[in-house]
């Protein structure tokens, strides 16, 4: 199963809309300048991330997707992911650690 779901939500992209979604996972906000690289990371817990702004090209377990506002990516417990902004802008995306079920995965 693919870690990406394009077009997820509609640009723009509501916080609340979000969080509501995901209830029960924390929820942050990243915003990124441009070319800004979270390079592999692995967490004990699911998580989700949302591009909410600018473009980002996301890796999780070896799959990569071009990501945009909208975009949903889900990362199970213990996948090596790396995130990179693009460098002709900045992003800002939506992030929260829990555990998938039901309607979140």
């Amino acid at each position: 199963m693919s870690a990406f779901r394009k077009s997820a939500y509609v640009a723009p992209v509501s916080q609340e809309k979000v969080k509501a979604d995901f209830a029960g996972f924390s929820f942050g906000v990243f915003r990124d300048s441009p070319g800004q690289v979270w390079a592999d990371f692995m967490h004990a817990t699911d998580e989700f991330v949302v591009v909410a702004e600018g473009l980002m090209e996301i890796e999780v377990a070896g799959e990569t997707a071009a990501c945009e506002p909208g975009d949903l990516v889900l990362i199970p417990a213990g996948a090596l992911h790396t995130l990179r902004t693009s460098r002709q802008g900045g992003s800002v995306w939506y992030y929260g650690y829990g555990t998938f079920g039901g309607a979140n995965g």
